[in-house]
């Protein structure tokens, strides 16, 4: 299966570079996978297309300011004017001292490198090795509370096809209303049209939630670099399963109820701790996911997908075509640019059922 075949021409203009005032106002595209058909829709019907006895299950993982400035430190003036941008994409362990990160300009940060972060230096990392996929591996030096630091001085790191820096309000706006646990350096954007309203609606009408973790990593935008699907291999991402959450999943699946996943990284924890099952269990538990989905791949859980829409070419658009199949997610794509949806994370969205 070759990458092109994921590919479609998108005008720049319908990139949206900023939110929408209320978050429920954006539009949605609902598609019947089986029949085929298409709704303009607004995401505000969305509770009236889930019915009573769904359960919904959301990625509550919150994203922090993992964009960070700072100067080379040693070897000294080996960098002009000692800049440096780094993106931190994983913790490597329960030390959160220790990072995979993307750094800016790659070429010229090396091990043994020393850098400094925060307005007086206050913080260091030394560079202390490098990844098959280019990232680099750094440890910080102990501080009392290392998150309380990235809070404190570091950006939101808003994906690169959002052509501005980042502002006082995507703190709060890229960030979805139900986000409790820390370590995602992208938003679950699916997530992103929800608000209180919305979710006492669907509470309203009988409709179940569980909420599971999926921290957003380097492998959900990282590019493809390979010319067959097959080629492509996925970074892991630390995921977690409540028993709370195992246990509503399993019992609505063994009723018959739909599990509705919202967004492509619920898909993908959920669907990777089945994998891992003799019997094709969601089990509790926790540990770092590394499925690939795309057309051909059996679903053994989710029964309907709410998504944003993806870049060309990338994992996630051969997720949902893994889903409802590769030309009817296509023709989906072109009928929104038609009709001048709002694309990418802070754009409109798509149901899938």
């Amino acid at each position: 299966m070759l990458v092109s075949d994921f590919d479609y021409a998108l005008p720049p203009g319908l990139i949206a570079q900023q939110p929408l005032a209320n978050r429920a106002d954006s539009r949605l595209l609902h598609l019947n996978r089986t029949s085929g058909t298409m709704r303009d829709c607004r995401f505000r019907d969305f509770p009236e297309m889930l019915g009573r006895g769904d359960l919904v299950v959301f990625n509550n993982t919150r994203v922090f300011p993992a964009r960070l400035f700072g100067r080379k430190k040693f070897p000294a003036n080996s960098l002009p004017r000692g800049t440096v941008e780094i993106l931190l994409t994983r913790q490597v362990s329960a030390d959160p001292n220790e990072w995979e990160c993307l750094a800016r300009p790659g070429r010229r940060v090396n091990s043994g490198d020393v850098l400094s972060f925060g307005d007086n230096g206050e913080l260091c990392a030394e560079v202390i090795g490098r990844g098959p996929f280019g990232e680099r591996r750094l440890r910080f030096d102990r501080v009392n509370d290392f998150f309380d630091f990235v809070e404190r001085v570091g950006h939101i790191p808003l994906p690169p096809y959002i052509g501005r820096d980042d502002e006082t309000s995507d703190k709060e706006r890229y960030q979805t209303v139900y986000a409790r646990e820390r370590g995602s350096v992208a938003a679950p954007t699916a997530g992103l049209h929800f608000t209180p309203e919305i979710l006492g609606q669907m509470n309203d009408r009988g409709i179940e939630s569980a909420e599971i973790t999926l921290h957003v990593g380097l492998g959900t935008f990282q590019p493809v670099r390979v010319d067959r699907v097959e080629e492509h291999q996925l970074h892991r991402e630390s995921y977690r399963i409540s028993a709370d959450a195992a246990q509503k999943i399993e019992a609505a699946r063994e009723e018959k109820r739909r599990v509705i996943a919202i967004g492509t990284t619920t898909v993908r924890t959920l669907e990777y701790s089945a994998a891992l099952s003799p019997n094709g269990e969601v089990q509790a538990g926790s540990g770092e996911a590394d499925i690939f989905i795309y057309p051909g791949y059996e679903f053994r859980v989710v029964d309907g997908i709410l998504s944003n829409f993806h870049l060309p070419k990338s994992t996630l658009l051969m997720l949902v075509s893994g889903f409802a199949g590769r030309e009817q997610t296509l023709e989906a794509y072109n009928h929104a640019i038609e009709q001048k949806y709002r694309f990418y994370s802070y754009g409109d969205c798509m149901f899938v059922e």
